[in-house]
């Protein structure tokens, strides 16, 4: 299988699906006319080919943990694709600093699988939260965001995202230095109020934190932080669109301000992908009933659905086909400031999805890695 393919049919390309071509060329997007033509797929009616998803928050799938295990981190990695997710942030939640730097073992030595989902850089959910707003997290080991605390966690674990809150002292100016160094800086477990979370934008916080989890609510004279980042026109909002995180009506309210800006996460987390029961999220248990996941206090913790239904449970919610998709497949990547998925030259992941937005097959560098019986026998 040398990765070389033209996909013809509807294609979610620059925010919009238009019927079109994907070429695929040595397991890499093709400027038109460069891949053979005697090698073809014609989509089924109603299909889509899109950018492979990016799941920004995987905290843990198919019964493994994002934590102190190389090997479970791998498992995680080749999991994904079954979910239509080619790239990911692995996500770790509030644990003590030898905790941290296990999990920096674990990442470096990680023996990451070829066609797995690619790693992008962990995302640190903690430890500078608000421990008013731990959720699942445990408050005894959240610390504020001392100068020396951000350059050590930044220098051990190289994030991609570091989610944090911003009225704890010193936060301002972790904002300033996290984003200054390339980091995508979130706002997330927190209690801060609507001045505090405009001032985190202006310091260089771009994305919001699985909005209105773990956070105030709105009201009329004060916003709160998912007022603030819904309204401002260069935040990203993340949402958990699992259809158990977010009330229905609430979660058509956010697609709707957010738009083309709603980056959909999975924060997935063990029991994702995998049989009822209980597992470990953090250094704690939590049990899930297959829908749910909940600690023993009865809180949310994470997710047991994964990114591959959000496309659709936003489409549900009244958001455009393009945008549910979208909020998967580009919006994530362009918080990140990734480059075009689309772009000759660049790797061709992939995900097929039905009619029903559901994926049905996930190509990494042009291979199938993933299909179930309806994808279509041509892929590679």
């Amino acid at each position: 299988m040398d990765g070389t393919l033209v996909i013809e049919g509807p294609v979610l390309r620059g925010g919009r699906i238009t019927t079109g071509v994907v070429e695929i060329v040595g397991g890499r997007i093709a400027p038109p006319g460069a891949a053979s033509r005697r090698r073809r797929m014609r989509l089924p009616e109603g299909w889509i080919v899109s950018p492979g998803f990016t799941d920004l928050q995987v905290n843990g799938l198919a019964g493994a943990e994002v934590g102190d295990d190389p090997d479970a981190l791998a498992h995680i990695a080749l999991h994904l694709p079954r979910h239509g997710v080619t790239a990911f942030c692995p996500t770790l939640v509030t644990r003590g600093m030898s905790g941290y730097r296990a999990a920096a073992r674990a990442i470096g030595r990680a023996p990451w699988p070829a066609h797995g989902a690619r790693s992008l850089g962990p995302h640190l959910e903690g430890p500078f939260l608000a421990p008013a707003r731990a959720g699942a997290h445990r408050p005894a080991l959240m610390r504020d965001p001392s100068p020396d605390a951000v350059r050590a966690l930044a220098a051990l674990l190289r994030p991609a995202i570091v989610t944090l809150a911003p009225e704890l002292p010193g936060a301002l100016d972790a904002v300033r230095h996290l984003a200054a160094a390339g980091v995508l800086v979130a706002v997330g477990h927190t209690d801060a109020p609507a001045a505090c979370a405009r001032a985190a934008i202006d310091a260089g916080a771009r994305m919001l934190t699985h909005c209105l989890n773990a956070m105030p609510g709105m009201t009329a004279r004060e916003p709160g932080p998912a007022g603030v980042f819904l309204a401002h026109p260069a935040a990203h909002v993340g949402v958990i669109a699992d259809g158990v995180h977010l009330a229905p009506e609430l979660l058509a309210l956010v697609a709707s301000a957010a738009g083309r800006r709603l980056v959909a996460v999975s924060d997935a987390v063990a029991p994702a992908g995998a049989a009822p029961g209980e597992y470990a999220l953090g250094g704690r248990r939590v049990r899930s009933d297959g829908r749910e996941v909940r600690d023993r206090a009865g809180r949310l913790a994470g997710s047991a659905a994964t990114l591959a239904t959000a496309p659709a449970t936003l489409l549900e919610a009244g958001m455009p086909r393009s945008a549910a998709v979208g909020a998967a497949a580009l919006a994530p990547r362009r918080a990140l400031g990734l480059d075009d998925p689309f772009a000759a030259g660049a790797p061709a992941d992939l995900v097929l999805l039905d009619r029903d937005l559901v994926p049905r097959a996930t190509l990494i560098a042009g291979v199938a890695v993933w299909r179930d019986p309806l994808a279509p026998d041509q892929l590679p």
